[in-house]
């Protein structure tokens, strides 16, 4: 009889792990769009004259998670729109396109908010290193093309605020 009662326990705990599975395997996970949030505003200028290239809104990423997680997950970004990711320190910075949808110009700036270096056209998706030329401590990311298009070059600044 212990056995029987045995058998039966077994055989119910593996209908309950089989009902629990198939219950799991038809849940559909819907993935959130998530929207560009104004934060501040960025202007880049020339080098030597200070002038005005380009105005940007831009979100801020100040938080460690915040720049783990980056542009991730979206599917657009406006010509007028970036990231700017501050950092505590000036260090040799690394980004990648892990789970990024859009193509992105990754602008390397020192501590003193002078470009040190352009990835220029970042692939979507694509998990290579794409590293600073030297010491960064903010980091831009723009839609790629974009750095082209403006004439950016190293030497160039951007002056920023907060909202």
């Amino acid at each position: 009889m212990k056995v029987y009662s045995m058998y039966i326990l077994l055989l119910s705990m593996c209908v309950a792990l089989v009902t629990t599975s198939c219950k799991e395997e038809k849940q559909v996970i819907k993935q959130v769009e998530v929207p560009f949030t104004k934060e501040g505003e960025l202007s880049l200028l020339k080098k030597g004259t200070d002038s005005l290239i380009q105005r940007l809104d831009i979100e801020l990423a100040t938080s460690q998670t915040e720049r783990d997680l980056g542009l991730m997950y979206r599917n657009e970004l406006k010509d007028h729109q970036g990231m700017l990711f501050v950092f505590p320190n000036s260090a040799p910075r690394s980004f990648y396109m892990r789970n990024t949808y859009i193509p992105l110009d990754i602008i390397f700036l020192d501590e003193n908010s002078t470009i040190i270096s352009i990835q220029k056209d970042a692939k979507p998706m694509d998990e290579s290193s794409l590293p600073s030329n030297g010491s960064a401590q903010y980091v831009l990311e723009i839609n790629a093309g974009l750095s082209k298009k403006w004439n950016l070059e190293v030497g160039d600044t951007i002056d920023f605020f907060a909202l």
